[in-house]
């Protein structure tokens, strides 16, 4: 049996980012991770709001930056939107993984790759993993949307999702290469929006919906063929996943046993970001715990329960979005002062952690 103060089940963003300040700060941390290297097989688009990018140093080279929203209703009316101190990035994922490996790991962290979670349980004051194979004090579930973490030690679990898909595309020419293209659309994507955007040496073409409703990104390529040029264009790589939609689960913490990331469900219900709050309450679970085993005091599930994010107006606006926005009204409001205003506070509003 391999034993360590803290086991984090997951290697994303949440998971990496608590590894590395646990230990940067000396604590014997292990992190396991199903996928057999980083930044295989992703589920996430990558792409990294302003705050985040304030936040944690990203390397460049692997972001592409832009600043402004083009947002089209189904009839593909369209409102420009501009915010003159605001930016995202997007990425390349993949290499985005492979770097907060590496610096997890330099700062060390024990990461075993090909080696899912797969089982836990309470033995006396420690938790056995994956059949005593692992012994530790505190489990951290960062294991996705359909934790098994929570599954065992009886924790909240995410029950709302949108299903995304996307394709990354070489050749497709953009007529701005500095503009987030979203599309409004309650057929091909209810609930949430289809969107092209420039990304890292590709251009990033995605769709999602309200689960049990799925994605056809193929009927979503067909529509923007009367806003793009797709004749040259070739699918360089296709992704897809779930996301957790329904704000944070109940109870996301159990003893020594903690939920983090879309385990956690801290991932905005209204823009579906999960990428900055999963790095933010990483690290500061990671700080958390380093505090609690050293020093004592308050336990660390009760700190995130101060400051974990509950997104109430976010779910409320989702809701309102579902049912009381139909393509017919997307059209005939799309470049409605009012309603661009609202589209730009959602797209640019700082503090988008709450």
């Amino acid at each position: 049996m391999s034993s360590t103060d803290i086991l984090i089940a997951g290697g994303g963003f949440a998971g990496l980012a608590c590894a590395k300040a646990l230990a940067e700060a000396g604590i014997d941390v292990t992190l396991l991770e199903r996928k057999k290297a980083p930044g295989i097989g992703m589920h996430t688009t990558g792409i990294i709001v302003k705050e985040c990018a304030d936040e944690f140093a990203i390397p460049e080279h692997l972001t592409r930056r832009v600043t402004d929203v083009r947002l089209y209703a189904p009839s593909l009316r369209f409102a420009d939107l501009k915010s003159p101190d605001y930016f995202f990035l997007t990425t390349d994922t993949p290499g985005l993984m492979r770097h907060l490996s590496d610096e997890a790991i330099k700062a060390g962290a024990n990461i075993i790759y090909d080696t899912p979670y797969e089982s836990g349980k309470r033995q006396g004051e420690t938790i056995s993993v994956n059949n005593s194979a692992f012994s530790c004090k505190f489990l951290i579930g960062a294991d996705g949307p359909r934790s098994r973490v929570a599954d065992d030690f009886a924790l909240g679990q995410n029950t709302r999702f949108l299903l995304g898909a996307e394709a990354e595309y070489v050749g497709l020419n953009l007529p701005d290469n500095n503009a987030f293209y979203c599309f409004l659309d309650q057929k091909l994507a209810h609930g949430y929006l289809g969107w092209v955007i420039p990304g890292v040496g590709v251009a990033q073409v995605g769709i999602a919906q309200r689960l049990p409703r799925k994605p056809d990104i193929d009927a979503f390529v067909a529509r923007m063929s009367g806003v793009f040029d797709f004749s040259q264009a070739k699918v360089a790589a296709r992704r897809g996943g779930l996301i957790p939609v329904g704000g944070l689960v109940k109870p996301f913490a159990r003893d020594n046993v903690i939920l983090l990331g879309d385990s956690a469900g801290i991932v905005s219900p209204l823009t579906a970001g999960g990428i900055h709050t999963a790095l933010h309450y990483g690290k500061i679970l990671g700080e958390t715990l380093t505090f609690y085993l050293r020093n004592g005091g308050e336990h660390p599930a009760s700190v995130l329960a101060r400051i974990y994010p509950r997104f109430y107006l976010k779910q409320a606006l989702r809701k309102s979005y579902e049912t009381l926005a139909p393509d017919w009204l997307l059209d005939a409001i799309v470049t409605h002062f009012l309603f661009t205003t609202l589209a730009s506070t959602v797209f640019f509003k700082k503090k988008r952690l709450k």
